[in-house]
């Protein structure tokens, strides 16, 4: 029997879905080194101009009118407007799909992003295939354009959300709660004086870990010298991401803080960076945040952006997992409240650990291999 051969796609160089798949695939090498992956940008493959203007326009839309991205996200009367066109997209992606899985003959196909679900459900439909195809939803809120009759499985970070699905329709034998993937060394937990003295931080002291996801998004600049204002003593690190403007401006601010701040940009040892957190504050998307929970750490969230964010903020801050800061300059209180209360610090860990998957990468996995 050969080894599985299985391709994995995402959208989006820089992102929580990429990320998603590439966990996936570290996992499954770790239980079988044979497997033979293929790890794919499916928008860069069948239509690599219009994934550049697409993340043009929605880094716009983001960045200047989020209330326009919070009216489309997962709007009916949108999802339903829209229908022929994707189905034409789907159409016309069809012979790159199909040259790409008559050569790689894969045994399933793993999508941690909609559009390619929805574009290898659609091929399965028009040539009658019967191949694997699991969605590995990386949120904490499913939305309408995941729903295809032809996937096979659905990964969903928790019950709540598998029974979300059902609702919608989804046959309840499709749909395992997993959890959201993430690279299995955030659930390694490291000896932290090491981790310390690599630093150069302090022991004894809380440690505050300021992310703006992989694009250094969100007001970090504001978060920073907000803190600033803490009256205990604290250290931080912050992570700026792909943004590079941003780190150039910190890096000349900090010089004038008085709080001990280690600056980075674009980080590959994130999971070294939140073992020595005691707390983060982080924009919610779905692969950073179950990170967060599998290292157990209390997450503070600021001005979440419509849609996605949006409902992951809601879903955390119902399970009293997270808080919600509105104001990106009243965080220095927030963050008192929390170091300064040792048993709401306490009840935030415990809400963290009872809805933490830290297995879910190496359980679905599992799942893939048949193991």
């Amino acid at each position: 029997m050969h080894p599985k051969r299985i391709i994995l796609m995402y959208i989006s160089e820089v992102s929580g879905h990429r990320n998603a798949a590439l966990a996936i695939e570290k996992a499954m090498l770790m239980l079988e080194p044979d497997t033979e992956t293929l790890n794919i940008n499916a928008f860069n493959y069948t239509n690599p101009i219009a994934e550049k203007v697409t993340n043009s326009i929605y880094m716009g839309i983001i960045k200047i009118a989020p209330k326009i991205w919070d009216y489309l996200y997962d709007n009916p009367k949108i999802v339903k407007r829209i229908e022929r066109t994707k189905e034409n997209i789907h159409k016309a992606n069809s012979p790159k799909l199909k040259k790409l899985f008559d050569k790689f003959m894969p045994d399933a196909v793993i999508c941690t992003q909609a559009f390619p679900c929805g574009m290898v459900a659609d091929y399965k439909k028009t040539y009658g295939l019967n191949l694997p195809l699991i969605a590995v939803l990386t949120d904490y809120v499913p939305h309408s354009y995941w729903i295809y009759d032809n996937v096979d499985y659905y990964i969903v970070p928790s019950e709540d959300i598998a029974a979300s699905l059902v609702k919608r329709g989804v046959a309840d034998k499709k749909v395992k709660s997993l959890g959201i993937p993430f690279d299995p060394k955030f659930g390694q937990l490291q000896e932290k004086s090491g981790l310390l003295h690599k630093y150069k931080l302090k022991s004894g002291i809380p440690t505050i870990l300021v992310m703006g996801g992989g694009q250094g998004l969100g007001p970090i600049k504001t978060i920073v010298k907000s803190l600033e204002k803490v009256k205990s003593e604290i250290q931080e690190i912050v992570v700026t991401g792909t943004n590079k403007k941003l780190y150039k401006t910190l890096k000349r601010r900090i010089k004038k803080y008085k709080k001990r701040i280690i600056l980075f940009g674009y980080a590959h040892h994130i999971n070294e960076l939140m073992n020595l957190a005691d707390i983060v504050i982080s924009k919610p998307g779905g692969v950073t945040t179950s990170e967060v929970l599998a290292m157990g750490k209390p997450m503070i969230i600021v001005k979440p952006l419509p849609g996605q964010e949006a409902n992951n903020t809601r879903y955390l801050t119902e399970k009293g997992a997270a808080i919600k800061v509105d104001r990106p300059k009243e965080i220095n209180s927030v963050v008192e409240g929390l170091i300064g209360n040792a048993h709401k610090l306490s009840q935030v860990k415990e809400a963290v650990r009872k809805i933490a998957k830290p297995s879910a990468s190496m359980d679905i996995a599992r799942l893939v291999l048949g193991k």
